[in-house]
């Protein structure tokens, strides 16, 4: 029997046409692409306008806190006792429908970024802010990094070195001074022979994780820092998205 060249003709045809119609116009397509592309931009400029309105720390009343914290310490490298006394004040101070903390001082964890390392513990952690106290004994050095949030570093214990270019002279942090990182700059910092600080940062705290945890997936390889810290960071953001604490 002869082959039905004229069927397999029709098919190759409509075959053909199927993707073509299908595909639609590229034009339109582009269109769409940028029209979406420009809601999201204008949605993100929206959001970091009213960004401020979901703040409840304040980064002054911070800084008195640990000078407070260190004025009552019985020494001045009793950082266990400064971290009880701070604790124990923010709950007295937010009610914990406003806000909601973590009071476990022992769950420390590492942490690894911008090269240097220390250990933190994470008393706050919210979609615009975090409050955690961080440091080491043995001293460290690194890149603070080029956030979307602007970062306050309270020192309670030791010193902070940092350098930022154009300006060749170090700069230097002592207990009961604070350290503003604006967002969108970045400097070397050097915790010198040990330090330890309360840090603060309010902005958009999800686009300062990649930076916290970049060390873990390419240098250090330690998942068990990196499922603590991913843990307890959504676990805190939970608790207080539930609140209603953005």
């Amino acid at each position: 029997m002869a082959p039905n060249t004229n069927g397999s003709a029709i098919a190759k045809a409509r075959g053909s046409a199927r993707p073509k119609a299908q595909q639609g116009n590229p034009l339109a397509k582009w269109f769409s692409r940028a029209v979406f592309l420009l809601a999201f931009i204008a949605t993100c400029k929206w959001l970091d306008g009213i960004k401020d309105r979901w703040y409840v720390f304040d980064p002054e009343s911070l800084h008195q806190l640990a000078q407070a914290a260190i004025a009552a310490a019985p020494a001045p490298n009793a950082t266990a006792s400064m971290i009880e006394y701070i604790v124990t004040n923010l709950t007295e101070t937010y009610p914990s429908s406003q806000i909601a903390l973590n009071l476990d001082n022992s769950e420390w964890v590492f942490s690894n970024a911008g090269g240097a390392m220390g250990a933190m513990y994470i008393i706050h952690a919210s979609i615009t802010e975090y409050l955690i106290v961080f440091g080491t004994p043995l001293g460290t050095e690194g890149h603070t990094g080029l956030h979307t949030a602007d970062d306050y570093f309270n020192i309670l214990v030791g010193e902070q070195w940092a350098f930022a270019p154009p300006n060749l002279e170090m700069e230097r942090y002592t207990p009961g001074s604070v350290h503003h990182l604006p967002r969108g700059h970045m400097k070397q910092y050097k915790m010198h022979e040990g330090c330890f600080a309360l840090e603060y940062a309010r902005g958009w705290i999800p686009l300062m994780l990649p930076f916290g945890l970049a060390d873990v997936l390419s240098s250090t390889l330690d998942y068990v820092s990196f499922y603590n810290t991913a843990r307890i960071t959504a676990r805190e953001m939970f608790k207080n998205l539930f609140i209603g604490k953005i």
